[in-house]
């Protein structure tokens, strides 16, 4: 196990280095194994949402959570550890409050941080002093925050970093996370360390439900939590987790994405860039119609209370999701999961089209869609989730109700937005257009595979190739460019640029040039069929 544990370090530390190399995170779905029940992952497929609180000692400074360590001198790390417990006190923190406002916004379970890379524990632990009962605050902060959450109806989460920066501190080895060497001995110690500190939270707070491990040694917090919960659902660690994006095209398999509301896992006043209430939810969206589940992060101020901009953005996701619930909860991916701006889930054979980008659809306006990918029945139904399409406050006479017409080359559907959700009637998010009863236009949809980009002449030679094609009414396809923004700067990059649409090969190849961008670059590959643009993944060119 010795041996296991250094080769999990070597390797980690490795992967580290080579992932902000290219400024992309470890989803950590590769394991040695995975215990995880079928029915937890069903649980998690059927999930739309969960709220991630990151939360610990240097909240304080409002700085990012634990890797200031890295690379800091010693006297910053002494009075780290030393000095910061002393003043640390979220004597506010309402753990209720926070889960009844999840709740409302669709959220089914939290995930707490009990220990960061610091190694600060949020618990009351016999393995360390470095803990929250030995601030002012004194009690058991977890305690409070899995009694709040069971109380609120919540299935209750685990974050767990077995990387620990105040154990290297106190065995007099460097804060790194790429450069350390243990001999047989201390990573032995180590091991055992994580191990005492998972014991305890597998046996002191009842059942956990979720837990999502971040750093190495993994092996060991697995086996000791699953050992002592096997109905344990851990996510990082042996399904896919990518951080702070979403998967350029539908997975199958369970998967989630952790991503902060701002830029920031942890509190930071000053110097943040909040998301807006409405690319949030369709965020929320599209990790729906891919067949995942949004893991969406706050990080509460050093007092325990929820920033006023955190809060605030929550309860429009609360406004947004207590009308069209429906398309989020036990869902599931359609044939496509987008058209043009039109996202979809289905549940049986009811399909929802969430018409997003349309904050200047004002109320009383009718607009039409042509959904290619669906088709009507004889008992199909139309309406738009949260009204009832009779009826538009102070427009008794204008017809409100919603239509649809099978053309040949797919569903025309008309709705009219007659609700009224804010004072000045601009609800700038998105819309669910229901469609009961219906069919898939398509029997499946064509793989698409982003391939290679090669430097050429003025440019770059891009290639994709198409699988499970052929009789699928597919003959052209292109790729999408941008500049390459930060994994956390995908909401604010530039719009995609296309390339001309070129022939597919008889073997599903074709390739395609753009001229040369500046710097990084992203790129993904698309192909048209039956009137619909079906995406490859996100690739990235440093």
């Amino acid at each position: 196990m010795i041996k296991k544990v250094l080769a999990c370090l070597t390797l980690a530390f490795c992967s580290h280095a080579a992932f902000a190399q290219n400024d992309v995170v470890n989803d950590d779905e590769k394991s040695s194994y995975n215990l995880n029940k079928p029915e937890r992952e069903q649980w998690l497929k059927n999930t739309g949402a969960g709220l991630f609180i990151h939360f610990s000692v240097d909240a304080q400074l409002g700085v990012v959570i634990s890797h200031s360590l890295v690379g800091a001198s010693e006297d910053y790390a002494d009075r780290f550890f030393k000095e910061l417990p002393k003043t640390f006190n979220p004597s506010k923190f309402d753990p209720y409050q926070i889960a009844v406002l999840a709740k409302l916004a669709g959220m089914k379970y939290i995930v707490f941080t009990t220990k960061h890379h610091s190694g600060f524990c949020m618990w009351d632990t016999k393995t360390t002093d470095f803990n929250i009962t030995k601030t002012p605050y004194r009690k058991d902060l977890l305690k409070e925050f899995v009694d709040a959450t069971r109380a609120a109806g919540l299935d209750v989460g685990f974050y767990f970093s077995p990387e620990d920066f105040y154990f290297l501190h106190e065995n007099k080895l460097p804060i790194s996370r790429d450069n350390v060497k243990m001999d047989a001995a201390l990573a032995k110690k180590y091991e055992d360390y994580n191990r005492r500190q998972c014991e305890e939270l597998m046996t002191k707070y009842g059942k956990i439900d979720v837990f999502f491990i971040d750093g190495e040694p993994k092996e060991v917090v697995k086996e000791t939590c699953w050992k002592l919960q096997p109905n344990l659902l851990i996510t990082r660690g042996a399904i896919k987790t990518p951080e702070q994006t979403l998967p350029g095209t539908p997975i199958t398999q369970p998967w989630l994405s952790p991503i902060t509301i701002g830029t920031a896992w942890q509190y930071q006043p000053t110097n943040e860039r909040y998301k807006s209430g409405t690319q949030l939810i369709d965020l929320l969206v599209e990790a729906r119609s891919k067949g995942g589940s949004l893991l969406l992060n706050v990080g509460p101020k050093p007092d325990g209370s929820l920033p006023e901009e955190q809060e605030g953005r929550l309860r429009e996701m609360a406004a947004w999701y207590f009308l069209n619930h429906e398309c989020i909860d036990s869902t599931k991916a359609w044939v496509v999961n987008k058209e043009n701006n039109v996202l979809f889930t289905a549940k049986g054979q009811d399909v929802y089209a969430i018409v997003t980008e349309v904050p200047n659809w004002k109320e009383g306006e009718r607009r039409t869609f042509t959904l290619h990918s669906v088709k009507a029945q004889k008992n199909t139904q139309v309406s738009v989730l949260g009204q009832n399409s009779k009826i538009m406050e102070y427009k008794p006479n204008l017809d409100v109700s919603c239509t649809y017409k099978q053309m040949a080359n797919g569903l025309e559907v008309s709705v009219v937005k007659a609700q009224r959700i804010y004072d000045d009637h601009r609800w700038p998010n998105a819309v669910v257009i229901k469609l009961a009863n219906v069919l898939p236009a398509m029997a499946e949809a064509v793989t698409v595979e982003t391939v290679t980009a090669k430097p050429a002449a003025a440019g770059y030679a891009l290639s994709g190739r198409l699988y499970n094609f052929k009789n699928k009414n597919v003959t052209r396809a292109r790729f999408a460019y941008r500049a390459y923004r930060g994994r956390v700067e995908t909401l604010y990059a530039d719009p995609w640029k296309y390339s001309d649409w070129v022939t597919v090969g008889a073997d599903g190849r074709f390739n395609a040039g753009i001229k040369t961008l500046k710097g990084a670059f992203e790129y993904k590959a698309v192909a048209e069929q039956s009137g619909v643009a079906v995406e490859g993944d996100n690739k990235l060119v440093n």
